[in-house]
């Protein structure tokens, strides 16, 4: 979109701003992944924050959405807040989780205005400088030489400057822009391996697009590697540390994953699917290369729904259990990141908080760097599953089978885009997808089809529900040929009948007749096949008509708007009439059906 220069924020300037921030992230996203060696070398910052952003400006476009055509727009609290709260839903990983609260800071004070159409220079001062602090008190642990650092020197040129908004934005992007060159000085890990703080890259970018929101001319591009040696050539204390720094700008971070999910495969040998089933564990956290004395194994993100005393106590719980803390958010609604060995704990401790949800854990892998030190590059696993998944107790059950796993929230399928970043993050030759959504055939397939080009070998199983995928896992063995384990794999989901039990949300026409809003509705292989007014009765005939059929084990994934007894009801049902047949019952969390069955 063209850009008008301006001299003011207001709402158009907000959305222009995060169409502009996307863009200019996007393309530095493969160098910022690159040069991504603190606090821990997994080589995604560059992703994490074009995600988060991503979320960001979906929310804002959303808000214009909402308005009719011709003079009515978003009210710039209205544009700020959305901003705030996509990026804030939306986080990933420490570098966007921190992202998202500068965004916040932000917003608190541009929205303070109410229906003010927009604010001056001086009110992009306040919100640069709010940005900072609520950033650096939201880290545990601050460090200098990271993108806390950069913001801080954002906001202090930007309060050194006198004018309009176009004035101010470009002084805080030529202050962040120094202070990232300087970030080798700062942090060893930077300068040992020539190269400046990814976050702060990151945030470079994002300064820079809003000097092109205000001035409409774009700023130049920061080349992060080149950038970085020239800061340590230019420090006359330090010229030891550029010694073969460039050179292991790749070694250091370049091959590293976003998580090693593919080492975490657990061997589900032969013998019955209840079995292999039964036989998930989750992966030792002790699991490292023979002489690291890197930080903790996994990072664990997620949302959490509490009051201000409770994230108190749970600040200084997780601290006790980890490092590179970041608790964002407020209002009741936080995002919670932290790197500890006990995964269980740090998700715990979220429960006793309050309401954790939207949980994502990763094993930083076999050979990963965790606090900077030098190693050489982590191979790729010759073999991973990448999973679709529509609720964090599946996502946890995949976890520990060893997939990598993305999040389906109701009514937020994932784009291609996401599914890619997942192939990627997989770090694997060879790499098996399950959607497990009919659905999300043609999104897997685009998917599929980028990550091919990038020289990853992708078989796409097209798996429409959850409960065929755990079939499917349920028999993946890596030891075989990739060719025999894809058939397997298939040939597991095949056999797999599934179904699912949802509430309708409005009057329609189905295959078994008309429904009313409010009616329980049980779909068979995708086709309405009962109506009726209780979950349990509807879930007990939609399970005898499956169970006609024949079948050997039948899984039960209960989300949490579903009766506390309706699995238990289930399992009596099945042992009373179903004699050889095995039932095993997974919580979903929240998920879009109130159950999941699949007859195998």
């Amino acid at each position: 979109m063209a850009q008008v220069p301006q001299t003011f924020l207001d709402a158009l300037a907000v959305r222009t701003w995060c169409g502009l921030a996307l863009g200019a992230l996007g393309r530095a996203r493969e160098e910022i992944d690159a040069i991504n060696v603190y606090p821990v070398a997994d080589g995604d910052t560059g992703t994490n924050l074009y995600l988060t952003l991503e979320s960001a400006a979906t929310a804002v476009e959303a808000v214009f959405a909402g308005y009719e055509t011709g003079t009515d727009e978003p009210s710039l609290a209205d544009a700020v807040h959305a901003m705030a709260h996509g990026a804030l839903i939306g986080a990933r990983g420490n570098s966007g989780t921190i992202l998202a609260q500068l965004l916040r800071g932000m917003a608190q004070v541009l929205a303070q205005g109410g229906e003010a159409a927009h604010i001056d220079g001086a009110g992009l001062r306040l919100a640069l400088r709010r940005a900072a602090d609520s950033a650096r008190q939201a880290v545990a642990h601050p460090v200098e030489g990271t993108v806390l650092t950069v913001a801080s020197a954002a906001a202090e040129a930007a309060e050194e400057a006198d004018g309009d908004c176009g004035t101010v934005a470009r002084a805080a992007y030529e202050g962040a822009r120094t202070a990232l060159a300087a970030t080798p000085r700062q942090l060893p890990v930077l300068g040992r391996a020539g190269v400046v703080d990814a976050g702060g890259r990151g945030l470079v970018a994002v300064l820079g697009a809003l000097v092109e929101a205000f001035t409409g001319e774009a700023v130049r591009e920061v080349p992060a590697a080149r950038e970085s040696l020239a800061a340590v050539r230019d420090t006359a204390d330090a010229p030891d540390v550029v010694s073969g720094g460039h050179a292991r700008v790749a070694g250091a971070c370049g091959a590293a994953g976003a998580g090693a999910d593919a080492d975490l495969h657990a061997r589900v040998g032969a013998g019955s699917a209840a079995g292999a089933h039964a036989r998930v564990a989750v992966p030792d956290a002790g699991l490292c290369a023979e002489g690291e004395t890197g930080g903790p194994a996994y990072e664990v993100i997620y949302l959490l729904e509490a009051g201000d005393t409770a994230v108190a106590r749970l600040r200084e719980r997780l601290d006790a259990l980890g490092d590179s803390l970041v608790v964002v958010g407020g209002d009741g609604l936080w995002n919670v990141h932290v790197h500890v060995d006990d995964a269980g704990a740090a998700v715990e401790a979220g429960v006793e908080a309050g309401r954790p949800y939207r949980i994502r854990i990763t094993h930083f892998g076999l050979g990963d760097v965790h606090t900077g030190g030098e190693r050489p590059p982590r191979e790729r696993a010759q073999r991973a599953v990448v999973a679709v998944v529509p609720g964090e107790g599946l996502a946890g059950l995949y976890t520990e089978a060893g997939a990598t796993t993305v999040l389906a929230r109701p009514g937020e399928p994932p784009a291609s885009g996401e599914l890619v970043q997942a192939l990627r993050r997989a770090h694997a030759r060879e790499v098996v997808l399950l959607p497990n959504d009919a659905e999300l055939r043609h999104t897997a397939a685009a998917a599929a089809e980028q990550a091919r080009t990038e020289g990853i070998r992708v078989a796409l199983i097209p798996t429409r529900s959850a409960v065929q995928g755990i079939a499917a896992l349920a028999v993946h063995e890596p030891a075989r040929r990739f060719d025999e384990d894809v058939v397997q794999m298939t040939a597991a989901a095949g056999a797999t009948r599934y179904a699912e039990v949802v509430v309708a949300e409005r009057q329609s026409w189905t295959t078994a007749g008309i429904c009313q809003a409010g009616d329980v509705l049980g779909l068979i292989d995708g086709d309405v096949a009962v109506i009726g007014p209780d979950v349990t009765a509807t879930a007990r005939t939609v399970l005898d008509r499956m169970l006609q059929a024949g079948g050997e084990l039948v899984t039960l994934v209960v989300g949490d708007g579903a009766p506390e007894t309706v699995a238990e009801q289930l399992e009596a049902r099945v042992r009373e009439s179903y004699l050889a047949v095995d039932t095993v019952v997974y919580r979903g969390g929240r998920q879009g059906a109130l159950l999941l069955i699949g007859v195998e």
